[in-house]
């Protein structure tokens, strides 16, 4: 790894440059000015302090000149006001006055709002599906359907996405079909995991879309390492990783952020701030001023965004892996949102929140519903449109599900390999252990297993 060059230069910020968190990006901004700054030239501090020029004793020290005070001051522990959220569209999908964004053509208009119902209706049948006893498990996204795919719109197809478990819009975005999203919840022979993932654990090498993981956080530091490589080999890319606001408050997030800075490696990190991690609400996670914060902290250029407005997050993440590829750098976008279903299907969240408070985010803060009432505004969409896009698609997803339940399931011996070149003797026993099990009571078993 190269080493880091030139110190930081000393800079100040007021707090009235906070007003805004649209201009950041601007060359001139106080906070892009200081977060542009790169690396140390020299790790040899002075050896005597020196003076400024008001002739305060400084210390030169790794990072930039550091003023000596005569005064004991403890930092704040937060800023006396939150930071702002950038928004594009108000809750009746207006254009508010005075924005700036990226405009979006029709086509591409069309397409974000078809994907977004698309998963909507897709974890309404889904989640069905589990409840009828089909599938053994699954996750929504109702509530955060902008995030994924607005975000996914404003990427490329080579950028490296490394999901949570809650960003199947991404992959939809990317041409994953709903049969191959059936596969994978009915674990059939022809799921990309060879049946062993659990449902809505999606993955593919075709699109770019890493598999998901249940545990929490951990694809942050993947993300860091795959952005860093696509550095080295100068690819005009970047890695986008997604996580709620429970993935913030495990090590990975913060060391992933720290290694991202220090490496400037071409990373997003894009988190879901919906309020709750499973039942712990944000209140018993963090003191500070959400995530957004903590970006800045580890010195890495951050933004606050509407979650539910798919034009800012379609601006913002734009906008964001420009600079992430152009600059060298990582951006954290923080997403305020909130989770409208249970966090999966193993949860029942009125046991831990007013059910008066979700439907009141299912109503005035519905981010389709929202993008939506901007497409008509704009004649782009109408009621015909609707009706015949919600018709098909309730059809098209019960075929796939019948379909992808039909499919025999993947060959008992693939849940053995892809892991040793040549399997050691204690797998070789699992396998030869399991064929008899199965042999002795075929009854326990889904009669469409391939021995």
């Amino acid at each position: 790894m190269r080493r880091f060059l030139n110190h930081f230069k000393s800079k100040t910020i007021h707090r009235s440059s906070w007003n805004s968190c649209t201009n950041e990006s601007h060359p001139h901004h106080p906070i892009a000015t200081l977060l542009s700054l790169r690396s140390f030239s020299s790790t040899t501090t002075a050896q005597n302090p020196i003076q400024d020029s008001n002739h305060n004793q400084a210390i030169d020290f790794p990072g930039g000149t550091i003023k000596f005070i005569p005064e004991m001051r403890f930092l704040s522990e937060s800023l006396e006001e939150r930071i702002p959220c950038y928004r594009v569209l108000d809750d009746n999908g207006q254009l508010i006055s005075g924005n700036n964004f990226v405009q979006v053509s029709e086509e591409v208009a069309v397409k974000m709002y078809t994907d977004m119902v698309t998963l909507r209706t897709m974890d309404t049948i889904f989640y069905e599906a589990q409840r009828q006893g089909r599938i053994s498990f699954y996750v929504t996204t109702i509530g955060e359907e902008a995030i994924n795919v607005a975000s996914a719109a404003a990427l490329s197809m080579d950028d490296v996405v490394f999901p949570q478990y809650r960003e199947a819009g991404v992959l939809l975005w990317r041409g994953f079909t709903l049969q191959e999203f059936a596969n994978q919840c009915f674990s059939n022979k022809y799921d990309n995991g060879k049946g062993r993932q659990m449902p809505a654990h999606y993955g593919s090498n075709k699109h770019n879309y890493l598999t998901v993981a249940s545990t929490i956080a951990t694809q942050i530091s993947h993300a860091v390492g795959a952005a860093y490589s696509l550095k080295m080999d100068k690819k005009d890319a970047c890695s986008v990783t997604f996580f709620g606001d429970g993935g913030s408050s495990e090590g990975d997030f913060h060391a992933a952020l720290n290694f991202a800075a220090v490496t400037e490696a071409p990373v997003i990190f894009i988190c879901r701030n919906n309020g709750w991690a499973i039942s712990t609400p944000i209140s018993d996670q963090f003191r500070s001023d959400g995530v957004v914060v903590k970006g800045q902290a580890y010195g890495v250029r951050s933004i606050r965004v509407d979650g539910n407005d798919a034009l800012a997050i379609y601006s913002a993440v734009q906008a964001a892996r420009q600079m992430a590829i152009t600059e060298g750098r990582p951006i954290l976008i923080e997403a305020l949102t909130y989770r409208v279903g249970h966090h999966s299907t193993s949860d029942d969240s009125t046991k831990y929140r007013p059910a008066s408070e979700i439907e009141w985010w299912r109503m005035a803060r519905d981010p389709v519903a929202r993008f939506r009432k901007w497409m008509e505004g704009n004649g782009w969409w109408n009621g015909m449109a609707e009706s015949e896009l919600i018709n098909g698609l309730r059809q098209q997803l019960l075929h796939t599900i019948q379909v992808a339940e039909s499919v025999e399931k993947p060959p008992l011996a693939d849940l053995f390999t892809d892991v040793y070149d040549v399997p050691p003797s204690n797998l070789r026993d699992q396998e030869q252990w399991l064929k008899e099990t199965l042999e002795k009571h075929p009854q326990d078993y889904p009669e469409n297993i391939s021995v």
